[in-house]
């Protein structure tokens, strides 16, 4: 039986995930700051050398082999550059990149010797677009895709590989936190952030849900996934068309 690791799981898209995966046959371990997951949860700071370590040995242990890992975690924080506090910005950057980087280096060697490993970070269109009082995150996930390209050229020889998913604004409890810190931001309500600033940049005017990113992510760790590597799978509703 084929396994995964995918991060974030106690909520929204990583459950969402780790659920999919489940359902489709595999050991999942479901790692968050909390062990709430899914299959086989596991707790860990994501956010040190020591966690990441950790959940890796945590998946191999536990199932003999690692196949696949799903890079979700992650955290935001909304303010101007100006008053962007020093430490969120490191917080955010070790969770979003440094974390995903550090899976990949832990997990290299199983996923090389599952023959078809496969490595999937839920990236964000904020990969490849910005939003205003979001340097951390869209300088992160901007990152995080140039991680991916180069774990692609590194991994095809061993028959790794390794995708950005990039969905618009996916109904979470990291979006919906985000509104009152945007309606202070913009003087706004909240009913208004949601319709003026969150679904603005859709063509398509609704909020995307966890199961829909969790089946891209189903796709890309299968067999008819296997084309897709070191490239952003952009599910967004329209808003990189503009």
């Amino acid at each position: 039986m084929p396994a995964a690791l995918v991060t974030g799981a106690a909520s929204g898209i990583g459950r969402a995930a780790a659920e999919r995966l489940i359902a489709d046959g595999y050991d999942v371990l479901s790692v968050d700051l909390r062990d709430d997951g899914p299959g086989v949860a596991y707790a860990a700071d994501l956010t040190t050398r020591e966690g990441n370590a950790g959940a890796v040995s945590a998946a191999i242990d536990a199932f003999g082999r690692l196949d696949v890992i799903v890079a979700n975690a992650g955290i935001q924080h909304v303010a101007p550059v100006a008053e962007f506090p020093e430490d969120r910005w490191d917080m955010i950057v070790s969770l979003l990149l440094t974390s995903p980087f550090l899976l990949a280096k832990y997990a290299w060697p199983a996923l090389a010797a599952s023959g078809s490993g496969r490595f999937i970070v839920v990236a964000s269109v904020h990969a490849q677009v910005a939003s205003p009082y979001k340097a951390a995150y869209v300088s992160a996930k901007h990152g995080v895709l140039g991680l991916v390209k180069t774990l692609a050229l590194e991994g095809g020889e061993a028959g790794i590989t390794a995708t950005a998913v990039c969905p618009g604004y996916v109904r979470t409890p990291l979006v919906e936190a985000q509104l009152p810190d945007q309606a202070r931001r913009h003087g706004i309500s909240e009913d208004e952030v949601l319709e003026n600033v969150i679904l603005a940049p859709h063509a398509v005017k609704r909020l995307i849900e966890p199961d829909e990113v969790a089946a891209t992510i189903a796709f890309l760790a299968g067999p008819n996934g296997a084309a897709f590597t070191g490239v952003p799978v952009t599910m967004d509703l329209g808003w990189t068309a503009r």
